[in-house]
């Protein structure tokens, strides 16, 4: 297991008489690509901004590289670059030019680091042109390329594809692979995309209501015992009466060329056999579970 590098411990935030963050106890490993999810409201930017000392938790901790947040800011955060809610420009400079006065604030000025950076976010061919000549798309990836100036070794972004159309989400997605893979980068996201985090995510959490509600490997938690399965079969009347009265089988759904139902995964290969053994051709047997399935079914019954 790779070591912990950021950890929050009961950290508590109220705003007036409402828990905002109640008790959240989360933890990133070296390497992640972790998911932070939550419905509008569930307390994810409240949490950002305790992470980078914007705002001050009630209660609780914050480490990160083994440095208490509260206590050693500094020390906590020199590694830590980010995206929190919207970036800003000089729209009338280019974007090489935003990157360089940005590398000179930090006192880490390198025109080669620049130039990494804008070709690992996909602007190295518009580095030199006005940043308000830039698509919506663009200035979300010029974003991250300012947190990535100092070459941190852990990146924070918040609803990094908020606006982006299906191929500027693409390429998003391919960006945060390569932060993890090719810049050796941990990367903490804050979406409420379900179905982005899915296809990038290694490890996440989902809270609601202020609260963690779950935490762990994306591929455990959608292969819980429970989970969804599409059976493509000839037979359909009979196999529903089969996944009813032998199987007790819930939320059973008939489609054109089959049925949809939840089910123990326990179950699957019994319930293939019993339906060869009736004379029900089997097709096809694919697990339905998402984790927009999954983020509904936890947070609606929390």
């Amino acid at each position: 297991m790779n070591e912990i590098i950021l950890q929050t411990k009961n950290l508590t935030k109220s705003y007036k008489k409402r828990k905002v963050v109640d008790s959240l106890n989360m933890e990133i490993y070296q390497g992640d690509i972790y998911g932070f999810l939550g419905p509008n409201g569930a307390g994810k930017s409240t949490t950002l901004r305790m992470i980078f000392n914007l705002v001050f938790p009630d209660f609780g901790e914050i480490e990160v590289f083994n440095h208490s947040v509260i206590k050693q800011r500094f020390s906590a955060l020199k590694d830590v670059g980010g995206v929190i809610e919207k970036s800003d420009f000089y729209l009338y400079l280019s974007g090489y030019k935003n990157l360089e006065i940005l590398s000179s604030m930090s006192g880490k000025k390198d025109k080669t680091r620049i130039m990494e950076i804008l070709e690992l976010t996909g602007l190295k061919n518009r580095a030199f042109d006005k940043v308000k000549t830039y698509s919506h798309g663009m200035k979300q990836r010029l974003g991250i390329a300012q947190a990535l100036v100092a070459k941190p070794k852990l990146v924070i972004l918040d609803e990094p594809t908020n606006g982006l159309d299906p191929q500027g989400m693409k390429e998003m997605r391919e960006l945060i692979k390569n932060l993890s893979v090719i810049e050796n980068m941990t990367v903490l996201i804050s979406s409420h995309l379900l179905h982005e985090i899915e296809q990038v995510a290694t490890r996440m959490a989902i809270i609601n209501d202020g609260k963690l509600i779950v935490q762990g490997n994306v591929s455990d938690i959608l292969n819980s015992e429970n989970c969804k399965y599409y059976f493509k079969v000839d037979n359909i009347s009979k196999a529903i009466h089969i996944l009813e009265n032998k199987f007790s089988a819930k939320q059973i759904i008939s489609t054109d060329d089959g049925i949809e139902s939840l089910i123990n995964i326990k179950q699957v290969s019994e319930i293939n056999k019993c339906f060869i053994e009736n004379e029900i051709n089997v097709y096809a047997i694919i697990p339905r579970q998402s984790l927009e399935d999954y983020f509904l079914s936890v947070t609606q019954n929390n």
